[in-house]
């Protein structure tokens, strides 16, 4: 008697799984969208634009100041003719301060202690001491003096063809 229950019921079940694969069931909207999209005329694909080639160009001016440095002040004053007893030691071995630009430092602060008094003086995020007699700076730049704000430095310039001139300079004390 069982076999005679579930034989309908296998029945019933298979009908319904047949009934679920139909091919068109559900899909009309589908079926219509597709025959519109084919029964449309293809476009043309335009062409890429044409683009210029690429020019290198070849920074010259690297050899010149930085527009970022400050200009230095120069007087014009008549060429004479004098010679001039001033020049830098070119025996002399370099001091590692001596490989950076004047305008590097900052005056940061002095110090004194039982072997003199000396300044403080900041380049690219270290701090230095330096003290009379130090050299600092790539034109032959020696320091004269300390005081507690500032610090005087003396460089030795070419003027010309074989003339060398003194010219003073000064780190003042940053304000922080």
């Amino acid at each position: 008697m069982n076999s005679r229950k579930i034989a309908p019921a296998l029945l019933f079940s298979g009908l319904t799984i047949l009934a679920g694969c139909d091919s068109n069931a559900g899909y009309e909207d589908l079926s219509r969208f597709m025959d519109e999209s084919r029964a449309r005329p293809t476009g043309r694909i335009e062409p890429l634009p044409q683009f210029t080639p690429y020019e290198a160009f070849t920074y010259s001016a690297s050899g010149m100041r930085s527009p970022f440095d400050k200009p230095i002040k120069v007087q014009l004053v008549r060429k004479q003719k004098v010679q001039s007893d001033i020049r830098p030691d070119l025996d002399r071995v370099k001091q590692y301060l001596e490989n950076f630009a004047f305008d590097a430092f900052a005056m940061v602060g002095t110090l004194s202690d039982d072997n003199g008094f000396f300044a403080l003086l900041s380049m690219d995020g270290g701090v230095h001491r330096v003290r009379v007699g130090d050299y600092l700076g790539r034109n032959h730049g020696r320091i004269i003096g300390i005081t507690d704000s500032e610090v005087q430095v003396i460089e030795i310039v070419e003027s010309g063809l074989d003339n060398w001139v003194e010219r003073p300079r000064t780190l003042s004390l940053s304000g922080s």
